[in-house]
């Protein structure tokens, strides 16, 4: 086998992705920060790594398992180590398989009620929130789309459609093209449903939030997670500012992400390592189960998802009418400053029943979202209003 004589950054960073780690993991447990992880990826043979830094890669290097060690020294020997040539891998952009996952939430008001009454029961989500569901009819979500119900006034449009990608930049696109379409379409459709069930209710949508599945992918390791960083944060592969509308930015800027193992700063990881990679970040959510029969359903982020997105827009509503001097009006005096200050406690409190998967994905949605912060101060000035 190949054996390490000097440790420079791309030996570094080969073997953290033959260790299939992520840059902040492989970082914890050699003791570097993540950022010099990251500087060994970008810059390679150029840095030398230090002598103490050489000792515990040299421990590590002793401590992998038999697959991650012939990943290692396989890509030491295709790197052209013997005559110190240059690696220049090409990084596949796809095909990819991937299930979209989007979420169109609404705050209705007590206009609601008819329309809920009208509804099917569904069960609760992790936020304990009473809901109700019934089809959507979207044109396009043919897998699903529902209409979900909530007694606190909110509606939240769930789409699921499939999509079999070239590249994450058609994938990114794609995206933020169909957002304008799905808003001007869920404000239709719950005016009209609005209109039947009851007095007609001017409401409008707002703004998309997406969860994606990757169900099927060329990338491994360190180019899996950086798949799912840029399917987490898209605008990083798309022009949104093109005058033909978003268009990708192209192969190359794409191919550069995933090879230098492109990591977003605000992302914040919540897989199990051997089971599952999920990232959350502002913009959405990116799942890959590496074991399917342990890793999360998606059927709990999307539950998970549901709750935040219908607490997210009860709690802008009301911040929205402070901010312009009014009183929020409450659906049911039931939703006050008490029934928010429940809702935080149970989307934020671990469970005796969640398992370690659930709590990390619970905590870095939570985080990413920045729902918390935003239901305490709901909750303040629902307390102020005396509601």
């Amino acid at each position: 086998m190949t054996v390490v004589v000097q440790w420079t950054g791309w030996e570094a960073g080969l073997l953290g992705q033959a260790m299939r780690l992520s840059i902040r993991e492989y970082a914890r447990q050699l003791g570097v920060n993540p950022a010099t992880v990251t500087k060994w990826r970008k810059r390679g043979r150029d840095i030398e790594v230090m002598p103490e830094t050489a000792d515990m890669l040299d421990a590590m290097l002793r401590r992998c398992d038999p697959d991650s060690l012939r990943t290692f020294h396989a890509s030491l020997g295709a790197s052209g180590v013997a005559d110190g040539g240059p690696l220049a891998p090409v990084v596949p952009l796809g095909p990819a398989r991937v299930v979209s996952h989007k979420f169109i939430p609404v705050y209705v008001g007590e206009s609601i009620r008819p329309l809920y009454e009208t509804a099917e029961g569904h069960p609760r989500g992790p936020g304990g929130l009473m809901q109700r569901a019934m089809p959507a009819e979207h044109p396009d979500a043919v897998v699903e789309s529902r209409l979900h119900l909530y007694a606190c006034g909110v509606g939240v449009f769930h789409l699921v459609q499939p999509c079999v990608v070239a590249s994450l930049g058609e994938l990114a696109a794609w995206r933020y093209r169909s957002y304008a379409t799905d808003l001007a379409w869920a404000t239709e459709r719950l005016q009209l449903l609005l209109r039947e069930a009851g007095p007609p209710s001017s409401v409008v949508a707002s703004y998309v939030l997406s969860a994606y599945l990757l169900e099927d992918a060329p990338w491994e390791g360190a180019f899996l997670e950086a798949a799912l960083q840029v399917l987490a944060t898209p605008s990083v592969v798309v022009d949104r500012q093109h005058p033909d509308g978003p268009m990708p930015l192209g192969a190359d800027v794409e191919r550069a992400l995933l090879a230098e193992g492109f990591v977003h700063p605000d992302v914040v990881a919540f897989g199990s390592r051997a089971v599952s990679v999920g990232l959350a970040g502002w913009s959405g959510v990116a799942y890959h189960p590496l074991a399917v029969e342990r890793a999360l359903p998606m059927e709990a982020i999307v539950a998970l998802e549901l709750d935040v997105q219908t607490l997210w827009a009860l709690s802008t509503y009301v911040l929205d009418e402070v901010e312009a001097g009014r009183d929020p009006v409450m659906p049911d005096e039931a939703y006050g400053w008490r029934w928010l200050r429940g809702a935080y406690s149970r989307l934020t409190a671990a469970r005796p029943q969640e398992t370690a998967q659930h709590q990390l994905m619970r905590e870095a949605v939570l985080a990413t979202s920045q729902l918390p912060d935003r239901l305490r101060a709901a909750q303040e000035a629902l307390r102020e209003s005396i509601i």
